[in-house]
């Protein structure tokens, strides 16, 4: 049993900390890999279609570190809303399909390729709200602890 995370950019500054932290804790549970994706630079006011193909270009980057056999989930503001409860049963789902390994995937600013949608096989979303995405990461582990926690009937502060 072992969770990837895929992310575009890197984590700087105090939020490192905390994804530290976060992956120490879970690593009481299980393997957990960060990895992280080179963000394509694009101007400030890019086109839609230079947008696009920097998107195409992580996107190629993100699947080459996913195997046929993963459990992909993607994040994305059009995603299916899960409260914590969800979260922690849609991860157990996961593993429970023989799934040795559930790779998340976090984008850059401009979101994902259409490529990732289509490998995923679930599309997930924490929010409406618009979060950067190095604060996403901690978000994002901070679920994945509090979902084991939840799994284990071990107690976590509300």
């Amino acid at each position: 049993m072992k969770i990837n995370v895929i992310a575009v950019g890197k984590v700087k500054g105090p939020l490192l900390l905390s994804v530290q932290e976060y992956l120490k804790m879970i690593s009481k549970y299980t393997d957990i890999e960060v990895i992280e994706i080179k963000e394509e630079t694009t101007p400030l006011k890019a086109s839609e279609k230079t947008i696009n193909s920097a998107l195409d270009s992580e996107g190629e980057n993100i699947l080459k570190r996913i195997s046929d056999k993963e459990y992909v989930i993607a994040l994305a503001p059009h995603g299916k809303k899960l409260d914590s409860l969800s979260f922690s049963e849609e991860l157990n789902n996961a593993f429970s399909l023989g799934q040795s390994k559930v790779t998340f995937i976090i984008g850059s600013s401009h979101g994902l390729s259409n490529n990732i949608y289509t490998r995923a096989n679930k599309v997930i979303s924490f929010s409406d709200l618009t979060f950067p995405h190095q604060l996403f990461r901690v978000l994002l582990l901070e679920q994945i602890f509090r979902a084991f926690k939840i799994l284990n009937n071990e107690t976590y502060h509300k």
